[in-house]
């Protein structure tokens, strides 16, 4: 047996003796093998960090490649740093290796707009490298005008950032695109309703939760000392309400506690008397944050305080009903004062409803809950257009426009293309879906009255070389011949003739067939050879083209992809298909 003595380690000679152990000599030699041993390997460890680090030094942007080049003579030749003379213009550092040269991606992403990002796919991370990242939508059979309009499903138009917010007053968007305090702008309306409608085509149905309607659905509001709750036949919606009145004080209120996830589309009839408001109070509940979403009595559009946000429904005093989206009216609301957007994307998996608030004078009914409501904000764009047509036929655009230098300023009061094709998509649809409510035909076939108006009279129509009737997204002057906007109020005449009674959509047939032809003719002139031009300034102002982004590309492939179902010109098609060549770096030939 081997002991030690105290903390010194020496060996006790006598136990060594009674257990017949090796020689402490021999135990000693060993020991200084294994220093030796761990010695060399601490060098050999060192040594290859030491190398290791050298050699990272000179790779250490280009990751997954080795740190050596074989050439094909068989030589290793390493990486150098080198400065790349870009045109003469200017300089930026690049890697060579053997004969090659390797350029930074985000040199080339800017110069070249070209799209990539680091991927890892099964576990291998790659470079995923694009020319485009926009979607082709194939169409899978014949475009029918009472279906979804071209692929507007995927929209989610209240969202975009130059949406001010949803008006609780109209129940369509406030555009900022132009203008900071916000205004309607009606080809934004307009792809609201279509969106929603679309969205109301391919979209499961929606889950539904009755809160309160006086009838059979009855909820337990806490009514405080001072308040009352009652609840009564109403003549002018022909069913019961429950109607409210509490003190004037901002701390009281009738109250209904709610434990309410996922469904945040709310729908209610609702009257609402001076100083009076609707409150949501919705928690997130992974910061156990409050806000205090209020819609009031008032004509404002949306302000905020701290954690309450306030959206006015109007000062009228009469019922009407209203469909709000809670979350994006959280969002618009938080980013009323924050120029950082990006801050507020509300996940809807994060908030719950827990209480519901009714202050001083009014009445409900039929509140209710649900993941969507799609059809009933697709008519609250119907309507907008209905209420809001002029004598002309138009909705005219109430904001200064400059397109571009060149081009007379369109002073407030303009009429667009796109927006009355937008809008007749809208009203045809309606007509249809209503079940023939002659209010939607009739405003779609007053719509068509701008159309025939030149654009240096106010209306939208301009001539290509005396010939070729073209219809003006912006109606400049001289004309620009945006093609995107030509095409869309193209896809908003075919939608009148078709719903249309045959009376009714001979004009929109004529407009229509007259807008094709001059697309089939002209349709060339935005062929750029390697993209599309987004206008034809560089014939009317004899400038350089205005080339599409690829946003803008993209649409002009859907487009023609779509017409190509309804219009028998193979010219569409192919040059759908060249197009979304260019999207992949395909050029035209060269000399």
């Amino acid at each position: 047996m081997i002991s030690t003595a105290g903390s010194s380690g020496v060996v006790n000679q006598k136990s060594y003796h009674k257990t017949k152990g090796p020689p402490l000599y021999f135990i000693m030699m060993r020991l200084n093998i294994k220093v030796v041993l761990l010695l060399c390997l601490c060098i050999v460890i060192f040594t290859t960090l030491s190398l290791w680090s050298r050699c990272g030094d000179s790779i250490k942007d280009w990751p997954r490649r080795p740190p050596y080049y074989t050439s094909d003579k068989g030589s290793e030749q390493g990486i150098e740093e080198i400065d790349c003379i870009i045109n003469g213009d200017h300089t930026i550092g690049c890697h060579k290796e053997g004969d090659e040269v390797y350029i930074p991606f985000s040199f080339i992403h800017k110069y070249f707009e070209i799209y990539g990002k680091l991927a890892t796919t099964d576990g291998i991370e790659r470079f995923e490298w694009a020319h485009s990242v926009g979607k082709i939508y194939h169409p899978k059979g014949k475009y029918d005008p009472r279906g979804v309009f071209m692929h507007f499903e995927n929209f989610n138009v209240e969202a975009r950032d130059r949406v001010k917010c949803v008006s609780a007053i109209s129940g369509v968007p406030i555009s900022t695109q132009w203008e900071s305090q916000g205004y309607h702008y009606p080809t934004q309306i307009a792809q609201f309703g279509l969106a929603h409608y679309s969205k109301n085509l391919t979209e499961p149905e929606p889950r539904r939760k009755v809160i309160e309607d006086a009838d059979k659905d009855l909820a337990k509001w806490i009514v405080p000392h001072g308040s009352n709750v009652f609840r009564y036949y109403d003549n002018t919606l022909a069913t019961h309400v429950l109607n409210f009145s509490t003190l004037d004080a901002f701390s009281t209120g009738v109250k209904l506690k709610m434990d309410h996830v996922l469904d945040f589309v709310m729908s209610v009839n609702i009257l609402l008397y001076a100083n009076s408001s609707l409150t949501i109070v919705l928690q997130n509940r992974e910061k156990k944050d409050y806000y205090n979403m209020h819609y009031i009595a008032s004509d404002l559009l949306v302000t905020t305080q701290d954690e309450n946000v306030y959206h006015g429904i109007g000062l009228s005093e009469t019922w009407s009903r209203i469909t709000r989206d809670l979350i994006i009216d959280l969002q618009k609301g938080l980013n009323y004062l924050d120029k950082d957007k990006s801050k507020h994307r509300l996940p809807r998996s994060k908030f719950k409803i827990v209480e519901i608030i009714l202050r001083g004078r009014g009445a409900i009914d039929n509140f209710t809950l649900s993941s969507s409501e799609h059809i009933g904000q697709f008519y609250d764009a119907a309507e907008w257009f209905v209420a809001n047509q002029d004598e002309s036929g138009g909705w005219p655009i109430p904001v200064k426009r400059k397109l571009a230098a060149g081009f007379q300023d369109l002073d407030p009061g303009w009429y667009s293309a796109m927006g009355q094709g937008h809008a007749v998509s809208v009203l045809a649809r309606a007509y249809h879906h209503s079940g023939g409510d002659q209010r939607y035909l009739h405003a779609a076939v007053n719509a068509l009255k701008p159309f025939k108006v030149p654009s240096w009279q106010g209306g939208v129509l301009a001539t290509f070389l005396n010939k070729y009737h073209w219809y003006e997204e912006y109606p400049t002057k001289p004309a620009s011949f945006v093609l995107n906007g030509f095409i869309y109020s193209l896809l908003g005449l075919y939608d009148l003739l078709t719903i249309a009674p045959a009376e009714y959509g001979k004009e929109a047939d004529v407009l229509f067939h007259k807008g094709m032809e001059s697309l089939k003719h002209m349709l060339m002139l935005y062929d750029m050879g390697s993209t599309t031009a987004y206008d034809l300034r560089h014939f009317t102002l004899g400038i350089a083209p205005n080339l599409a982004r690829w946003d803008y590309h993209v649409t002009h492939i859907n487009q023609l992809l779509l017409l190509s179902t309804i219009y028998n010109e193979p010219l569409f098609q192919q040059t759908a298909e060249r197009w979304i060549g260019y999207m992949s770096g395909k050029r035209a030939a060269h000399n």
